[in-house]
């Protein structure tokens, strides 16, 4: 009786703590556009006018500073909305009919933290996957969890939790959290 007994208090146990860890998350960023934020830097070309053209930050309120038209609203912004918001600011009694291209010149960094050798912040880089992340942070720690990861991830204002495959993405933003390994 007490084996059994026991042996069910240990299933729990186990399913307690299954059910406690994050669930897998279906890569809510595969298909979703970019969308910027404080920390992104932008590439700001308006043609035929040099001196509204440069490169402009994202400020904490999630701002550019450009030259006539003042603060601009980016965060949450898709580059061609930011175009076509800086296109209509401009028009507003400066330019006839402006071009306005903007595209992201510097991605905000992603965070890395646990059973890494160089936890920290790092500059994203294009088409990046968890396993890439982990190289640039110095490859796992001899504790590091190689089979997946936890990712808290901010989406449309959201906050997500939840684990990550090495093979998927990693957007800008993203903590990455590497688990230790139990055995």
């Amino acid at each position: 009786m007490s084996r059994a007994l026991s042996t069910a208090l240990i299933a729990l146990m186990v399913c307690g703590c299954v059910a406690g860890s994050p669930k897998p998350l279906a890569d809510p960023a595969g298909d979703l556009p970019y969308r910027l934020d404080s920390g992104d830097r932008l590439r700001v070309i308006v043609f035929g006018q040099q001196d509204l053209s440069n490169s402009f930050a994202v400020d904490q309120s999630g701002y550019i500073s450009m030259p006539l038209i003042g603060s601009i609203p980016a965060r949450g912004k898709t580059t061609p909305e930011l175009q076509a918001t800086i296109a209509e600011a401009l028009r507003g009694g400066f330019l006839r009919d402006p071009n306005v291209s903007v595209e992201v010149d510097q991605y905000r960094p992603f965070f890395i933290m646990g059973e890494v050798r160089t936890p920290g912040q790092y500059t994203y880089v294009n088409d990046m996957t968890v396993e890439t992340a982990i190289a640039i942070a110095g490859g796992f720690s001899p504790r590091g969890d190689t089979s997946h990861v936890e990712i808290t991830r901010t989406i449309d204002g959201k906050v997500l939790q939840g684990r990550l495959a090495m093979t998927q993405k990693v957007r800008p933003g993203d903590t990455i959290k590497v688990l230790q390994r139990l055995f």
